[in-house]
């Protein structure tokens, strides 16, 4: 499994259940990676799409409600990260996708063995973090790529970073 996120200087990803940074490139390689996989979402996450589940993707989302699948479409829920786990346990793990929010990501984070992240070069007001992967011996950069700027002046890059603190074999 790999994590994908965007976060900005200080690792922030949302405010008040929205993300923190409009990026038009980010959204695009979001698509690109996830589609066709399957993604693992908290109920928060799920309930800020605009469209409800992600087309072209098995969506899972981990919630305690055991009747909250009953009212959505095209979801299947799990009522833990443990239980979301065993539900991709047979997926292709390069195509399953932890997609948020802050407390699922720290959760599973430690499964993942890749996180895609988009570093969007700001701060700005946030109520959810990503766990700072620079400061953990944990995480290696396997990657880096120029992304751009947004339409809003703010400059990215793409970073792929490594588990290296699992000894399991992946």
């Amino acid at each position: 499994m790999n994590a994908i996120v965007s976060v900005t200087s200080d690792w922030a990803i949302g405010n008040k259940g929205r993300l923190v940074v409009a990026n038009r490139a980010d959204m695009r390689r979001f698509k690109e990676l996830t589609m066709g996989g399957t993604v693992i979402m908290g109920r928060a996450t799920f309930e800020s799409f605009p469209n409800g589940p992600l087309a072209g993707r098995r969506n899972v989302v981990v919630t305690h409600d055991a009747s909250y699948g009953h009212d959505h479409q095209g979801i299947v829920c799990a009522a833990s990260p443990q239980e979301a786990l065993a539900m991709v346990a047979g997926d292709n793990p390069d195509r399953v996708w932890l997609i948020g929010g802050e407390s699922l990501y720290r959760a599973l984070l430690p499964e993942c063995e890749r996180a895609y992240v988009t570093k969007n070069d700001t701060t700005v007001e946030a109520d959810a973090f990503f766990p700072n992967l620079d400061a953990d011996d944990g995480w290696q950069v396997e990657e880096r790529g120029d992304g751009g700027v947004t339409a809003a002046g703010i400059p990215f890059e793409y970073v792929v970073y490594r588990n290296v603190g699992n000894d399991n074999d992946r």
